[in-house]
């Protein structure tokens, strides 16, 4: 439930902040790339491995019929509201002011080598349905594009010396989810005293820690490094302190 929250978040926070001021900048777009292809790999993992029968013998076949099967319904929510939200987020890059940013020809590459490395693993698990093994290399891909897609963001803020334009609230709600992750695991295992479900799904338990540990590093450019407020604080105080209604010396003066 705490991924969803982020999730949530996610859509309220940055999306309603583009929907404001009808711009897209401080949002990395390279970052948005990435980020709908892990959630994409990653929900062809969990809607798989959570419905496909087949998939599940063959789960069992490797780690014990009695263990239980690491992905929820609320695993695959979270995806299908990551990729919708994610979609919705590129759909306002493309109507909203850009400014000169644009999606790098690297991030092109990785995605279209993500992707193609993905078509040939359908080829190859093909033959002997080894359908295990091919939901596991999606689930391998989401791992890496989860390390790859935090990247452009953090050193776009390290350009800009700013964390300006990106939703730290999102950041906040995802650290929260990723340890609420782990509490979740940690759970299941003591109650089945089997740690299966850690090193069976593999991926799920790299994801929440690289997102904790890129959410440690937002939250110290946030508040530790480009704090807003230093740059913020000033105008909005400026503001605060000029008058309403001039009075009429003051519009002879600047007439003068």
């Amino acid at each position: 439930m705490d991924r969803l929250r982020c999730l949530v978040n996610q859509l309220l926070s940055p999306n309603h902040l583009e929907f404001q001021k009808e711009k897209c900048r401080g949002l990395n777009f390279d970052f948005v790339v990435l980020n709908l292809t892990k959630h994409s790999s990653y929900l062809i993992y969990n809607a798989t491995l959570f419905f496909s029968a087949a998939v599940q013998r063959q789960y069992r076949e490797k780690y014990g019929l009695d263990e239980m099967i690491p992905v929820a319904a609320n695993d695959v929510a979270f995806s299908t509201h990551a990729v919708l939200v994610t979609a919705f987020t590129l759909f306002q890059i493309a109507i909203y002011d850009r400014g000169n940013q644009k999606v790098s020809k690297t991030c092109i590459a990785i995605v279209s080598v993500a992707w193609l490395s993905a078509a040939v693993c359908v080829f190859v698990a093909l033959p002997g349905h080894s359908w295990l093994w091919l939901i596991s290399c999606f689930n391998t891909i989401q791992v890496c594009m989860t390390f790859v897609k935090y990247i452009p963001q953090a050193i776009m803020n390290f350009q800009r010396k700013s964390t300006v334009g990106f939703s730290i609230g999102n950041i906040l709600l995802d650290l929260l989810g990723g340890v609420a992750n782990y509490g979740q695991m940690a759970v299941q295992s003591i109650d089945q005293n089997s740690w299966v479900n850690f090193y069976g799904n593999i991926g799920k338990t790299l994801l929440s820690l690289v997102s904790i540990s890129f959410d440690v590093l937002f939250i110290l450019q946030h508040y530790v490094l480009y704090p807003a407020k230093r740059t913020l604080g000033s105008d909005v105080e400026k503001v605060r302190k000029e008058p309403l209604l001039k009075s009429s010396d003051d519009a002879y003066a600047e007439n003068v």
